[in-house]
Parts: structure tokens; C-alpha cells; sequence
């Protein structure tokens, strides 16, 4: 990942918090956390008002209901007796 150094404005005392709150170690690593943290709940965000825009069609309520094949290719583990 390429990295480059800016300079940015922000709350040191929010930083010092989500520094101490992540475990992180530096200011650097509160902020990527952070900007990681932002894209997947942002990416999350218009997945679901991607799906939530239109109501599912019959076809695709559809695929739900198609059995799967599972199949972990592991015959000699016992699931009944691991898990009842």
C-alpha cells in the first residue's frame, strides 16, 4: 500500500481517545484504522440502500430456496458426535 505524509487538522483529544480506545500506536495508525473503518461502513451503507431501493423480484426471492450441496470433503470428522 502506498503511503505518502500530509498534514492534517484534527481533535488531539479525540485522537489520544480512539488511540487509546484501538490499541494503536501512533496518531498514523488511529487515522488509518479510522479511514479503514469509514470505507467498510460506507460501503456497507450503499450495499444495503442498493438492496433496499427495489423489492426483490420472485426470481430472486427465488434463490433462496435452491437447495445447496455442502460438502467440506472432510468424511472422517464426526459432526453428529461434535455437535449433536
Amino acid at each position: 500500500m502506498a503511503r505518502e505524509k500530509v498534514t492534517i487538522t484534527l481533535d488531539r483529544l479525540k485522537a489520544r481517545a480512539a488511540q487509546q480506545l484501538t490499541g494503536a500506536s501512533s496518531t498514523s495508525e488511529v487515522v488509518d484504522v479510522a479511514l479503514t473503518r469509514l470505507l467498510a461502513i460506507e460501503r456497507l451503507r450503499r450495499d444495503v440502500e442498493a438492496y433496499t431501493g427495489q423489492p426483490l423480484t420472485d426470481d430472486e426471492l427465488a434463490v433462496g430456496d435452491l437447495p445447496v450441496a455442502f460438502n467440506l470433503d472432510d468424511t472422517d470428522t464426526d459432526y453428529d458426535a461434535l455437535y449433536g
